[in-house]
């Protein structure tokens, strides 16, 4: 099994939930989160004073799927995600040592 995490832009989470979907994976999770990376964060005028937003606004998706599937869940978040410009955000791939559904006690891919 393999964990993919993605942080993207916000806007396009819709995309990636559709994208995701459509290639069979059948549970995520999302979070709100903050960061920077070659962004660098920028600077904003509020009320006429200049002040640096170093942290930006990214959402995190997390999805484990079994280790033929991880390679098209990457090109289809890299795809979905794509704005080709800076931040568009980063893609991980690790590997899952087992799962467990709570509810049922199923263990492996039978729990995801």
């Amino acid at each position: 099994m393999k964990l993919i995490i993605a942080a993207i832009k916000p806007f396009k989470l819709e995309e990636v939930r559709e994208g995701l979907t459509s290639v069979g994976v059948t549970g995520m999770m999302v979070s709100e989160i903050k960061g920077f990376g070659a962004q660098s964060g920028h600077t904003e005028i509020y009320r006429g004073a200049e002040y640096a937003v170093n942290f930006l606004p990214k959402v995190k998706i997390e999805v484990v799927v079994a280790d033929d599937l991880a390679t098209d869940v990457v090109e289809t978040i890299a795809k979905a995600a794509h704005t080709g410009k800076i931040g568009d955000g980063k893609i991980f791939t690790l590997d899952v040592a087992d799962a467990m559904r709570v509810r049922t006690g199923e263990t492996g891919m039978d729990a995801v």
